[in-house]
């Protein structure tokens, strides 16, 4: 008596579905409906209902709760995954890799195979590792260099603008326009 009262309290309150489906089907079987009767109504196969019915008879209470596996195991080690971050935070000019200056999951996810780190590796497997990890694989803002010999000239009389003294030769330099 006690165990159905217990199994009624379950099938009120439990916010768990398949601890919610699994006492369902054992009241109904205490209430003598059949294994076609709980399938249609409970919308299970019949392999199922049998499955609960028997392991509530041999586990009591406790076959009701899930029991969760904690999913497919790690196909990459713990050391395998340090050492994808450690890579992730050096830059690529490191490897000698001119063609960026930031890794990008994919370029990193590439690398990696190319390297034989790892044999494959997905974008998302990759993001989750590096967050795991704390690791950052953003592009940074950085200033780009140039190419010109005469950048620096350029650049003091460019900043010398801002220092309030027109250069001579600007579009301003004569005031007889009023301005």
């Amino acid at each position: 008596m006690e165990e159905g009262r217990r199994l009624q309290r379950i099938s009120r309150t439990a916010k768990d579905p398949v601890r919610l489906r699994r006492a369902i089907v054992v009241l109904m079987s205490a209430q003598g409906q059949t294994v076609k009767d709980i399938t249609g109504l409970m919308q299970v196969g019949e392999d199922y209902v049998r499955d609960v019915i028997h392991a509530f008879n041999e586990q009591g209470l406790d076959a009701l709760d899930p029991k969760w596996s904690g999913g497919r195991p790690r196909t990459i080690s713990d050391q395998v995954r340090e050492h994808i971050c450690l890579i992730a935070r050096t830059s690529p000019a490191d490897w000698k890799i001119t063609a960026f200056s930031a890794w990008s999951l994919s370029k990193l996810a590439d690398h990696l195979v190319k390297q034989k780190v790892t044999a494959a590796i997905s974008r998302e497997t990759l993001r989750r590792i590096l967050h795991a990890d704390k690791v950052s694989w953003k592009t940074t803002t950085t200033w780009k260099a140039s190419t010109d010999p005469d950048f620096i000239a350029k650049m003091h009389r460019v900043l010398a603008l801002y220092d309030t003294r027109p250069p001579t030769d600007g579009r301003y330099a004569s005031t007889s326009s009023g301005r």
